[in-house]
């Protein structure tokens, strides 16, 4: 029997059945968190800037989790971030816990979750079969974590002399438009690999 949190998605079918529906949906959502805090701390040499997998690894996880298992795994991963793990992209040196979220990253990392919701919905419907659908939905769902980053730097962030935020060319000059090739490339590959995916197991199940 598979899971019935995002039962049409990839993951939770793959292992569906084989060792119960709450052992899965919980080893998945570690599995996700653990995925998440690693691929924070990966750099990969990018233009024009040097690109973490954080992105990319959301976007995995939602486009393989489905809409309930992969907003719960990314609530969880901040939630891990909210109690002083040192998950985030930037801890060390900096200190997880409350007041991160109050720092430069934290459009983005609500970010992560609206992405889940978007992609993890369309997953739900089936998109994931479909390499055109997937992208379409994983592009609209990262321009939502750059608009909320944007926002958030240029608008509310709490400045250290006083004031709320950067202003909007600034925040979309160090912000957005460093990390849009790199965005891109991610929806690319994870457009193309999941549906690759669903093509290699679908005929075994």
């Amino acid at each position: 029997m598979a899971s019935t949190i995002a039962s049409r998605a990839l993951a939770p079918s793959l292992i569906g059945g084989r060792i119960g529906q709450t052992a899965e949906d919980v080893l998945l959502a570690l599995a996700g968190t653990v995925l998440l805090a690693i691929s924070a701390k990966i750099k990969v040499p990018f233009y024009p800037v040097p690109m973490t997998l954080q992105t990319l690894a959301v976007m995995a996880i939602a486009a393989a989790y489905g809409l309930r298992l992969g907003v719960i795994t990314v609530l969880a991963y901040l939630g891990e971030g909210l109690l002083g793990l040192p998950v985030f992209t930037n801890t060390p040196p900096a200190v997880a816990g409350p007041t991160y979220f109050l720092g430069p990253t934290s459009g983005f990392l609500a970010g992560f979750v609206v992405l889940a919701l978007i992609v993890g919905y369309a997953v739900d419907r089936g998109w994931d079969r479909s390499v055109p659908r997937l992208f379409a939905a994983l592009l609209v769902a990262d321009a939502a974590v750059f608009a909320l980053g944007f926002d958030w730097l240029a608008v509310f962030l709490p400045l250290p002399g006083g004031g709320m935020g950067i202003g909007a060319a600034k925040a979309f000059a160090g912000g957005v438009t460093p990390f849009l090739l790199g965005d891109l490339l991610k929806v690319v590959l994870v457009a193309l690999a999941v549906p690759a995916v669903w093509a290699l197991v679908s005929p075994k199940r």
